[in-house]
């Protein structure tokens, strides 16, 4: 197995696919590759139709699979505010590689059994498919189609993003194949010798104590551990720094322990959801998630250093796992408000990521929405960097 990557910043839409195509094909050895992977930025978006006859022009590309994105990453550089093109390419022996494709107007119904979901997505759950998903956020039913994924492949990993750069519902692209489309879902299910490795980064840091919910009703959160979770808040405020008393004010976030079966939850283990909004009365706050009683919950606030914070920890923890000499590449699915916007400077978190785990070729884009996993389930998430790390199922030999 061998990833590369390769990143153009030419104006020119011919100009950018070229040079990127031909760095690929360089590093690659060969201009043949089993799966070729394309961000294109919206600087180019009159010219989305014409990607993939530009990228077949230079290299024989396999499955091609990619999307519009508000900024580009490729050859471990974060590209925004500026014209992109990226192209990560991908010699996968012993993979298979099944393009999916779906309107997710006709999902499944949420009650129906796993095979179902199995039988519309077509994919053998015996296979042990891995999958990578990209969609149009103006058309997309995410967290209705990640559930039904979950349902029928629990022992799956998934990782995506949704397309970036256009404002409106029709504005953007995804690649598969020689095929362009501007709504729904593509994807691709890898089986074979390969496996995918996630890191989900949603920069933040607990505050306080992971406590229980004892009263809540759909997404209001109306008790944690028999108080107003406005009164928890008022009391945990007295404990912290000036800094921190300053960001409680417009940055924080309910965590959400996704596994029952955890009680000693660390960061990284919540699923980090929005305020909506606040009961003053009562005390209560509304969440953007469903909530049950009994559940561990736990405050986060979220800045650009507590951002930086917590993808250290994530890869910190995954560079102790053992698996990181065995990747072969990766794709990064960030938030277009991570990069310039959140950290004052490009490349944060593609630099901490090569810092960390080394020179692991790295592709991918800024999005309008994250896909990965907290704890087993998958989730769209926000404000979030998720990657998907790819290496053979069987280990290199020893030299």
């Amino acid at each position: 197995m061998k990833w590369v990557s390769a990143l153009s910043r030419q104006t020119d839409i011919d100009n950018a696919v070229q040079e990127a195509a031909e760095s690929a094909v360089k590093q690659l050895g060969k201009d043949q590759s089993d799966l070729t992977v394309i961000f294109v930025s919206p600087q180019f978006r009159e010219f989305y139709d014409k990607v993939p006859e530009l990228v077949n022009r230079y290299l024989k590309p396999g499955l091609l699979f990619g999307c519009s994105g508000g900024g580009i990453i490729g050859n471990g550089e974060e590209a925004e505010h500026q014209a992109a093109v990226s192209i990560t390419c991908a010699d996968l022996p012993g993979v298979n590689i099944k393009p999916l494709q779906s309107t997710t107007n006709d999902l499944p119904d949420q009650d129906t059994s796993p095979s179902v979901w199995r039988e519309w997505l077509q994919v053998n759950v015996e296979d042990q498919p891995h999958f990578v998903f990209l969609a149009d956020p103006f058309s997309f039913r995410g967290e209705e189609f990640l559930a039904g994924v979950d349902f029928a492949y629990p022992n799956s990993k998934k990782v995506g993003g949704l397309a970036s750069g256009a404002q409106s519902q029709g504005g953007n692209a995804l690649y598969l194949g020689d095929k362009v489309y501007d709504s729904g879902l593509i994807g691709i299910a890898l089986t074979g010798d390969i496996e995918i490795d996630t890191i989900v980064a949603q920069g933040c840091r607990p505050i306080g104590e992971p406590m229980q919910i004892t009263q809540c009703e759909h997404n209001l959160l109306q008790e944690l551990a028999g108080k107003p979770p406005l009164e928890v808040l008022h009391e945990l405020n007295e404990m912290l720094s000036e800094d921190d008393k300053k960001l409680i004010q417009t940055s924080w976030f309910l965590g959400i322990e996704m596994d029952p079966m955890n009680d000693n939850p660390q960061q990284g283990d919540f699923l980090i959801r929005n305020l909506m909004g606040v009961d003053r009365e009562s005390g209560a706050v509304a969440i953007g998630a469903l909530l049950r009683n009994g559940q561990l919950v736990q405050f986060h606030l979220r800045d650009k250093q507590m951002s930086a914070e917590d993808l250290d920890v994530m890869l910190t923890r995954y560079l102790n796992q053992g698996n990181a000499e065995n990747a072969s590449g990766a794709l990064l699915f960030s938030c277009l408000g991570r990069g310039q916007y959140l950290y004052g400077k490009a490349n944060h978190d593609t630099d901490m990521f090569l810092s960390k785990l080394g020179n692991i070729p790295l592709g991918g884009f800024f999005c309008n929405g994250e896909i990965g996993p907290v704890g087993k389930t998958t989730f769209l998430h926000g404000y979030t960097s998720s990657f998907g790390i790819f290496r053979p199922q069987t280990m290199k030999e020893m030299e």
